[in-house]
């Protein structure tokens, strides 16, 4: 006697929405300056958020510095920003986990004040 254990096949959008949080996810365009004299957040111009970071852009190292700073000066986790796209780049798309577009302007307008 052969006994088959039969598995429901959940399409891969559904195992998504299952496991997706009711948390806002951002994504923000960033322009980046490596090897500047200082770790900065200058601010949004247009729809850009440029950043300044001391690090070199080899291995990784500013990109690394980059989700740093962001997660320090919005007070998230380093797990909650991510670097989508641009990773070799000075132009990258970054996405925050858990903020709107207007709760992280706020808290970078916040720092500087």
């Amino acid at each position: 006697m052969v006994i088959h254990c039969v598995t429901p096949v959940l399409p891969h959008a559904t195992l998504r929405r299952m496991s997706q949080t009711t948390e806002p996810t951002t994504t923000v365009k960033v322009r980046v300056q490596p090897r500047a004299s200082r770790n900065q957040i200058v601010g949004f111009m247009g729809d850009t958020l440029r950043v300044r970071v001391t690090a070199p852009p080899e291995d990784g190292k500013a990109n690394q510095a980059v989700i740093v700073l962001l997660a320090g000066s919005l007070d998230v986790a380093k797990s909650r920003v991510q670097i989508i796209r641009g990773h070799g780049s000075r132009d990258k798309l970054i996405s925050v986990d858990g903020l709107s577009l207007d709760e992280i302007q706020r808290r970078l307008q916040n720092l500087r004040s």
